[in-house]
C-alpha cells in the first residue's frame, strides 16, 4: 500500500473516530443538569452526616447529665448507698422485782439512699429494720427514718420537706454505733428526748457565721394516749398516718467556732401533747442544751434534757416535770482503743409521783479495728429509788458504710 493511501486511511478512522465522540458526549444542557444534581446528593449527604452528628452529642451530653436511661455511670456518681448496724449481747441481773435478760439481738439494719439531682437539689433517705424480723406478733419493725428533700436558697440556707431527724440531742441526728461509747444508747435520750425521733413537716437550716448555726421545723407532734404515765417516748406518730390537729415547732441554736468544741439548746413547743385524745391534758415545752470537748485523747459529753406537760392529767400521775442529764468522759488510748465512763440521772415519773428517779453508772471500752467498724463491751450498775435494778454486763459489734 502506498503511503498516500495508508494516510488517507488513518484520516479516514481518525475522522469516524471524532465523529462518534462527538455523537456520545452530552451537550452543554445536559452537562449544567448533571452537575446540579451532584450537588444536590452531596448536600443531601451532608445534611444526614450534620443530623448524625447532633444526635451523638445529644446522647453523650444525655449520658454526662445522667438523665434518660443510660446515665448508668453518672446515675452511680449522684447516688450515694450506705448504712450502718448493730447487734447486742445483754446479759442483766434484776433485782427488786426487774427482770433478768439474758439476750441476743441484731438490734437494727440500716440503708441510706441519698442522691444528688442537682447542684442545689439533693435527697435524703434511711429505711430501718429494728430487731431483725418485722411482722404481726415478732418483735422487730421495719421504719422510714428519713425521706426528705433539701434545696438550697443560697450558699448559707437550705429548706427541707420530708421526713427527718428533729434536731435536738447529740445521739438523735448522728447515731451510728462507732460515733458513740457504749453499747447501748444512753438512757437519757432514749427516755426523755426520745432518740431516735423523726418526723414529717419542714425546716430550715443554716449558717450564721462565726460558728453559729440554726435548725427551725414544723412538723408533726406527738400523741400521747397513755394517761397513767403520759411517757413521752409512747407517744411518737413516726410519720404513719400521723395526726396533725396539733403540729410541733422546733428551734435549735449550735456553735462551733473552737475546734473540738460544739454546744447547742434546743427548744420545742407543742399545744396539745395528746392532740385532743386526753381531755385534761395540755401544751408541752421541751428543753435541751449539751456539749461536746474533745481535745488530744481527752473527750467529753455532756447533756440535760427536760419536758413540762400543762394539764391537770399530767400533774395528777405526777408526769408534768420529766427530766435527765448526764455526763461522759472518755480517754482514747490510741486510735483503736478508747475508754470511757458515764453517769446519768433521769426521772419520767411512769406514772409514779414517788420513787420514780433513777441512776445508771457505765463503764467500758470500744475497740475500733477499722474507724467504721467498732467491738464494744460496758458494764452498768443502777441505782434506782423504787428498788428495781438491773446490773450486768453488754456486748456489742457495730459498722457503718
Amino acid at each position: 500500500m502506498k503511503r498516500s493511501t495508508l494516510a488517507l486511511s488513518i484520516g479516514a478512522l481518525l475522522a469516524g473516530g471524532q465523529t462518534a465522540l462527538a455523537q456520545d458526549m452530552p451537550s452543554a444542557e445536559e452537562m449544567w443538569r448533571i452537575i446540579q444534581q451532584q450537588q444536590k446528593q452531596i448536600q443531601e449527604l451532608k445534611a444526614r452526616v450534620e443530623d448524625t452528628d447532633m444526635k451523638a452529642d445529644a446522647a453523650v451530653e444525655a449520658v454526662e447529665s445522667g438523665g434518660g436511661t443510660g446515665g448508668g455511670a453518672t446515675w452511680a456518681e449522684t447516688t450515694q448507698i450506705g448504712g450502718y448496724g448493730e447487734l447486742h449481747y445483754n446479759n442483766l441481773d434484776g433485782s427488786g422485782g426487774a427482770s433478768d435478760k439474758d439476750e441476743l439481738d441484731f438490734h437494727r439494719f440500716v440503708l441510706f439512699v441519698n442522691h444528688q439531682f442537682s447542684d442545689n437539689i439533693r435527697l435524703f433517705t434511711e429505711l430501718e429494720i429494728e430487731h431483725a424480723l418485722a411482722g404481726e406478733g415478732q418483735p422487730g419493725e421495719v421504719e422510714l427514718e428519713q425521706a426528705y428533700v433539701e434545696m438550697d436558697l443560697n450558699d448559707y440556707h437550705r429548706a427541707k420537706a420530708g421526713v427527718f431527724l428533729l434536731p435536738v440531742g447529740i445521739l438523735n441526728e448522728t447515731h451510728e454505733p462507732n460515733t458513740f461509747y457504749g453499747v447501748e444508747r444512753n438512757p437519757i435520750e432514749k427516755n426523755i428526748i426520745p432518740t431516735t425521733w423523726w418526723a414529717a413537716g419542714a425546716g430550715l437550716s443554716g449558717e450564721l457565721g462565726q460558728g453559729f448555726s440554726y435548725d427551725l421545723g414544723v412538723h408533726e407532734g406527738l400523741r400521747i394516749t397513755d394517761a397513767t404515765s403520759f411517757a413521752v417516748r409512747g407517744g411518737r406518730q413516726k410519720s404513719a398516718e400521723a395526726d396533725a390537729s396539733d403540729l410541733a415547732y422546733t428551734g435549735r441554736l449550735k456553735y462551733t467556732g473552737m475546734p473540738g468544741l460544739e454546744l447547742a439548746t434546743t427548744l420545742q413547743h407543742q399545744t396539745d401533747i395528746t392532740q385532743g385524745s386526753v381531755a385534761n391534758a395540755g401544751s408541752a415545752n421541751l428543753f435541751e442544751a449539751h456539749g461536746i470537748y474533745s481535745k488530744g485523747p481527752f473527750g467529753l459529753r455532756a447533756l440535760y434534757a427536760r419536758w413540762d406537760l400543762d394539764g391537770s392529767g399530767p400533774e395528777t400521775v405526777g408526769a408534768d416535770e420529766q427530766f435527765g442529764w448526764y455526763i461522759e468522759p472518755s480517754f482514747r488510748l490510741n486510735e483503736k482503743w478508747g475508754l470511757f465512763a458515764r453517769y446519768n440521772e433521769w426521772d419520767n415519773r411512769a406514772g409514779n409521783s414517788s420513787q420514780s428517779e433513777m441512776t445508771q453508772v457505765d463503764v467500758g471500752v470500744n475497740f475500733w479495728p477499722h474507724p467504721d467498724v467498732v467491738l464494744k463491751a460496758d458494764y452498768q450498775m443502777q441505782d434506782n429509788d423504787n428498788g428495781q435494778d438491773q446490773d450486768g454486763f453488754n456486748l456489742g459489734v457495730g459498722y457503718q458504710f
